[in-house]
């Protein structure tokens, strides 16, 4: 049994074949093939943050592999409150077969996984969000072939995606290039990367964009962080990222973004709506890598 609770938690070797499947999984979608290998499983999927994307496209991939899904909010279930998050590991995890849990402090989902039964994947949580990356990986994979060897750019805040674009640039052999203001830099003993030299800090976000062959970031506010919303607005206010960033980048540089999007505050509206922008297609393709995720889990190698 294999958990999916950070992007590291899996070698080079089974992305290769992890994304391999997502694409043939991608292909029988358009196509209109039915492909349900997972009848008969049960997905529980366990939200204490809001999500959209998460939601929609965990829910709709299990559906589409055949499977039935459960949906827990932080109203309905007492995950962490009335009821220890051990105890409700063990119970759930004895009435379904993979769980998704999107929550806050990563010591939860640890601690849930620790007392599984079943797989567990982090749908988010403060430190982590390696679905998403998963999904970025597979959409510049989709778009400009291989990403070893690659420069990504994160500009903004030192968040839960950056901390694993840091873990996939170790893993997969390409190097992050970061600017975040003072304050709101990356912790590299947080991501735990073995290899140091996959990431270069920059204080310029000019400097972080120049040669780039993938521009991406996040809002400047987090779930949970809305307090300091005014402090990062004028901290932030010079790493919006513009035309000028992907100026400096590769001719054909890709932009991302996890969405959802503030148009002139972290990216201007002719990036994130323009021709270098991909983020409709990272979107989509949250739910065909994770449709391959859970295959993966709980069939293994098919094949």
């Amino acid at each position: 049994m294999r958990h999916y609770l950070q992007f590291k938690d899996l070698s080079a070797e089974e992305y290769d074949y992890l994304l391999g499947r997502a694409t043939l999984i991608k292909k029988r979608f358009k196509n209109y093939e039915k492909y349900t290998p997972l009848f008969d499983r049960t997905l529980a999927m366990i939200f204490e943050k809001a999500s959209t994307r998460t939601r929609v496209s965990f829910e709709a991939g299990m559906y589409q592999m055949g499977g039935s899904v459960v949906n827990l909010t932080s109203g309905d279930s007492q995950l962490g409150r009335a009821e220890p998050i051990e105890d409700s590991a063990r119970v759930i995890s004895r009435m379904v077969d993979v769980v998704m849990i999107r929550t806050f402090e990563h010591t939860k989902i640890e601690a849930f996984a620790a007392h599984s039964r079943v797989p567990v994947i982090n749908g988010l949580t403060n430190e982590y969000h390696p679905c998403q990356i998963l999904a970025d990986v597979f959409t510049y994979i989709e778009h400009r072939g291989s990403i070893r060897g690659k420069v990504v750019a994160w500009v903004g805040d030192g968040n839960n995606m950056a901390n694993t674009w840091l873990q996939a640039a170790d893993v997969l052999g390409f190097t992050l290039h970061v600017s975040t203001p003072s304050g709101y830099e990356i912790d590299a003993k947080v991501a735990g990367v073995s290899n140091q030299a996959c990431v270069k800090v920059f204080d310029n976000p000019m400097d972080a964009c120049r040669g780039a062959h993938l521009v991406t970031t996040d809002v400047w506010t987090s779930m949970g962080y809305e307090a300091e919303n005014e402090a990062r607005q004028k901290a932030f206010a010079d790493w919006r990222v513009d035309r000028d960033m992907l100026a400096v980048a590769q001719p054909d540089v890709l932009f991302m973004h996890c969405l959802p999007a503030h148009r002139g505050e972290e990216v201007d509206a002719d990036v994130i709506d323009g021709p270098h922008s991909v983020v409709w297609d990272e979107a989509e393709n949250r739910m065909h890598v994770q449709k391959a995720l859970m295959e993966y889990l709980l069939l293994g190698r098919i094949g």
